[in-house]
């Protein structure tokens, strides 16, 4: 049985015990447990139930690679599922229980598909629930959803909080072994700014628990001194219980953070996702045990025998009274030493090697430990937990020479380098013979964009397997990576540590070489998946020669352990039966996480009432104030209209519109994407943004334009004004700023990298106002300062001065068809000058409008709106808008495509206005049909209303709308079926979409 050892365990503070809950039963642990360690030492050894065959799992390791142990963690508002319990740390009150089975973890009829196991072999998904048709929906796909996942999905909403922090370094250290500290230690010395992360809470990585000196002293002590010596420099920050999560180009990592998860409730947020930039990365991420495949692997009380190692010393936790040590390499002895130390009993040491000659198993033999070469496990005996297991010979094919009485089995594949942070941003590996696994390439590593590698690996994670070669590595790495990020050269010598010596490992990836049919089907090689040797041997057969396809034709790492004890393993068995070397199968793909990371941690703080943040203008108090209505645009909310008491909203959009074109608006037009471009290749750029001509725009003048998508599709449009030689300053549409500055960024960083060009947002640098109607410029000149004449600011030009006291930008630009100036200042002055504006337009009916009073005067004349009258199968031919799309230029986002045959059909719907011959509105989005049905026996449409709106300036319904040959239908009456029920039609007459000015003279006053 597993228990706790009467002394041992360095992590553990036995005078703070720990009370939890599992599955309904009170248990004891420590201070410093993780809740696997205090599980085990309550002898709760099954601790789950595996996905496909619901066979009984323990844990199987003692960290962030285990596959077997995921339990739901918590309740109600603090409930989740699927958490380690090798990862998860112990505090009072802690309530976890085991998932995937039913009705209790002891007696899950699940279990009935182990039975069947010969009936699901690998791929059966492909190969059943083909008939009856009618079956799939009403039989077998409620089925699989209910099996489908492991644990419970949560019920109520996540109390927890969660937060971004945002870090720039010189140096990242990701992980803090010794082989960390050494590198931390190497690039501190350097001066360079140095931060380490280790995913624990607790410094040293395993180096402490198999023992050794370096530099003369105990690995405790060198470890204690170390980090004392990290916290005494200034430029090196440690952070413990953090997890290097991906590693992605430009020197960008993010690191995990598990800040609250050990002190739920203290008000601290839960965890935190580092976004950090960096120079260099340093990984010293250590290396994985590999399990052994032998029949009944997967037993609880099979484990890793480094694992059997650390429970013993981190946590003082015995496995087992008796424990049979399997290994392949030196490194299962320093297990069987371990637990003989601890007074426990080892009956034998399995090595699959021929010999067994090294110092360690001297060492055993010395201890009276039996030691058994060329030996291997036939078969593991027990079903909950292990009893017993015969022993055969490893070159043989699996008959029994002795059976052995043991409660626990400690295995030992070899070890294999955690490769992943190094493969994120595609450095690439190398096969290692000696050590059968695969480690970093250093003549393959990441690159920057100038060739430079920024990604080093460090001690067992370059594959360097003893504690001398893992140091002498590290402070090697931490030098050179230190000196890379901007130190000096250091000579001060790294820590030492005596050589070892060791016999080589045999590769051994099935126990016994010659074992049948019946004895793969037993040997698992992914854990929680039940994919077992035999599920990749069949693979092979049926002609998944890609270790690709076969990791996703038997779901082989896809786990969430994402391989990490399985792969290695699984990729020798499909290179062995497929009859080729390791590396030319290759490896499958290592993406970031690293393991999986909180969906609390990747929003941060965007939940609630900001989960999409609310963008507001600096004149957005007053317009609350004056009691707008508010609707949302984008991320931001702007006024509708300003409706008086006893007005409705629809009254409210009338008094605003007549009012404008009869005295003076103002509209907040802040909200306006304003994005400057800048760089000698602007002009190009522009060029090559925009359908129309950008590049020859004189400074001080504006120019409507046109933006669209590769495809051709229409996206945004906006007034674009020349600054100076090399500078734009795009206007695009409220809700599009931010998505136009990613698609220009997008271009630059992908398509013409090498062009010298900058774009800036800086929508919410600047307050926009618009002045608009016959009174515009009186009070403009009411408040003083630049001359706005018509002969010294015409009609799409633009001008720098002051305005009263303010420092402005004024655009002759309009939107309604009046004569309008749209004005930007700073943002700290637009609340100011909003205010100025309203003391000096009193006398000339001045009044705010909103945005449907906006959308109507556009109507009126004519101007079509994004996402109104597009819809992204729109072009701008399509809106009679070919005057924007330049003759001259030779290439421009979008050309191509709209010179495709169905872009240039004559039969594509055109733009037009539409009146109603009653006077009344049409309903928005109303389809026009035409005579007969189409081919799919429905009405046959040929039209449809993109904008409708009653004008209170014409007093009747206007619209625009898209129909067939519309432009050549002028005066033609085309009938609109409403949709309530009462089957009535609207008759509209097709008319010029310009109803009112159509000549613009109000605009060039």
């Amino acid at each position: 049985m597993s228990t706790r050892l009467a002394n041992g365990g360095r992590l553990i503070d036995r005078s703070k015990p720990k009370n939890f809950t599992f599955n309904g039963k009170r248990m004891k642990g420590y201070e410093g447990d993780t809740l696997a360690a205090a599980l085990l030492g309550e002898d709760q050894m099954l601790m789950g139930r595996s996905f496909k065959y619901h066979r009984p799992r323990g844990v199987v390791a003692s960290g962030a690679e285990e596959p077997n142990a995921l339990v739901n963690l918590g309740q109600g508002d603090r409930f989740e599922p699927n958490q380690r319990v090798t990862t998860t740390e112990l505090f009072d009150g802690l309530y976890a229980t085991s998932q995937n089975h039913w009705p209790s973890l002891e007696f899950d009829v699940g279990v009935v598909n182990n039975y069947a196991a010969r009936f699901l072999p690998a791929g059966f998904y492909y190969k059943t629930f083909m008939a009856p048709a009618a079956a799939w929906k009403h039989v077998f796909e409620p089925i699989i959803r209910k099996s489908a996942g492991l644990g419970q999905v949560p019920t109520e909403a996540d109390v927890d909080r969660y937060e971004h922090y945002y870090y720039h370094t010189d140096l990242v250290v990701i992980g803090g072994g010794v082989a960390g500290l050494a590198a931390a230690l190497a690039a501190g010395r350097s001066g360079a700014k140095v931060l380490v992360m280790e995913q624990t809470h607790h410094w040293g990585g395993r180096a402490a628990v198999d023992g050794g000196e370096i530099d003369g002293q105990s690995v405790d002590a060198w470890i204690d001194a170390t980090v004392a010596e990290l916290e005494g420099m200034e430029n090196v920050t440690l952070r413990t219980r953090m997890m290097g999560s991906g590693v992605y180009d430009h020197g960008y990592v993010l690191g995990y953070e598990r800040v609250a998860d050990h002190t739920p409730g203290d008000g601290r947020p839960r965890h935190r996702l580092w976004r950090i930039r960096t120079k260099q990365i340093v990984t010293a991420t250590g290396a994985i045990e590999r399990p052994l495949s032998f029949a009944g692997n997967d037993i609880p009380g099979v484990m890793l025998a480094s694992a059997v190692r650390d429970y013993a010393v981190n946590w003082g936790v015995s496995i087992g009274d008796r424990t049979v040590v399997v290994t392949n390499n030196d490194d299962g002895y320093r297990t069987a030493l371990t637990l003989k130390e601890a007074g426990l009993v080892v009956p034998v040491v399995l090595d699959a090697r021929s010999e067994a000659t090294g110092p360690l198993a001297e060492a055993a033999r010395a201890a009276g430990i039996r030691v058994e070469p060329g030996r291997a496990i036939a078969k593991v005996h027990g079903g909950k937990r292990v009893t017993g297991v015969s022993i055969c010979l490893q070159a043989g094919e699996g008959s029994a020479l002795e059976e052995i009485k043991c409660d626990a089995v400690a295995m030992s594949g070899g070890w294999s380098p955690v490769v992943h942070m190094w493969s994120h941003c595609g450095g690439k590996l190398i096969w290692d013979e000696a050590q059968a696994h695969f480690r970093p390439d250093p003549n393959r590593a990441p690159t920057s964009h100038d060739g430079e590698a920024f990604v080093v690996t460090a001690g067992a994670a370059s594959g360097a397997m003893s504690l001398a070669e893992t140091l002498e590595d590290a402070y090697a790495a931490g030098k050179a990576a230190g000196k890379a990020a901007g130190g000096k050269a250091i000579r001060k010598a790294g820590p030492k540590a005596d050589a070892e010596e060791a016999q080589p490992m045999a590769p051994v990836w099935i126990m016994p070489q010659g074992a049948g049919p019946q004895k793969r089907m037993k040997m698992w090689l992914d854990y929680q998946n039940d994919v077992k040797v035999s599920d990749v041997q069949l693979a092979a057969r049926e002609g998944y020669e890609s270790v690709e396809h076969t990791k996703r034709y038997t779901t082989l790492g896809m786990a969430t352990d994402q391989g990490k004890l399985s792969n290695i393993n699984g990729l020798a068995v499909l290179s062995d039966a497929l009859g080729q070397e390791i590396p030319t199968t290759g490896t499958t793909t290592f993406r970031p996480p690293y393991t999986p990371i909180s969906f609390g941690a990747i929003a941060g703080e965007a939940r609630h009432e900001i989960f999409q943040p609310i963008r507001r203008t600096p004149m957005h108090q007053w317009h609350e104030d004056a009691g707008a209505y508010m609707e949302p645009v984008g991320h931001w909310r702007r006024p509708y209209c300003y409706a008086k008491p006893g007005e409705t909203n629809e009254q409210a959009v009338n008094r605003e519109v007549l009012n404008t074109r009869e005295n003076l608006g103002l509209l907040d037009a802040s909200t306006l994407g304003k994005l400057i471009v800048r760089g000698p290749d602007a002009g190009k750029f522009m060029d090559m943004m925009y359908t129309n001509m950008m590049s020859n725009l004189a400074v001080g003048k504006c120019r409507y334009g046109l933006m669209c998508s590769e495809n051709g599709f229409l996206s945004d449009d906006g007034v674009v004004a020349r600054i100076d030689e090399d500078t734009w300053l795009c206007h695009t549409t409220s809700g599009g700023a931010d998505r136009i500055h990613a698609w220009m960024e997008e271009w630059l960083q992908t398509e013409w990298w090498d062009w010298k060009v900058y774009v800036a947002n800086v929508t919410e640098q600047l307050a926009q106002v618009a002045v608009v109607g016959p009174n515009a410029r009186k009070v403009l000149e009411k408040l003083g300062g630049m001359d706005l004449s018509k002969e010294t600011l015409p009609f799409m030009q633009w001008k720098d001065g002051k305005i009263g006291e303010f420092d402005a930008r004024v655009y002759r630009i309009s939107f309604s068809g009046e004569l309008s100036y749209e004005i930007a200042v700073p943002a700290s002055q637009g609340r100011a000058f909003w205010d100025a504006l309203l003391e000096a337009g009193e006398e000339f009916g001045v009044m705010p409008y909103g945005t449907e009073c906006l959308h109507i005067m556009r109507a009126e004349k004519g101007f079509i709106m994004i996402g109104d009258e597009t819809d992204g199968t729109v072009i701008p031919q399509d809106l009679g808008l070919n005057w924007a799309i330049s003759k001259k230029k030779e290439d421009f986002l979008g050309k191509r495509a709209q010179q495709r045959s169905h872009m240039t059909d004559p039969e594509r719907w055109k733009l037009v206005g539409l009146e109603t011959l009653d006077g009344s509105v049409l309903p928005d989005g109303a389809y026009a049909v035409g005579e007969g049905n189409n081919i799919h026996g429905q009405r046959n449409m040929i039209g449809r209303v993109t904008s409708t709106y009653y004008s209170p300036t014409l007093k009747k319904g206007i619209a625009m709308g898209l129909v067939l040959h519309g432009p050549d239908k002028m005066g033609e009456v085309v009938s609109f079926p409403t949709v309530d029920g009462s089957n009535t039609v609207i008759k509209a007459r097709i008319c010029d979409p310009v109803f009112y000015d159509k000549d613009g003279e109000k605009q060039n006053v």
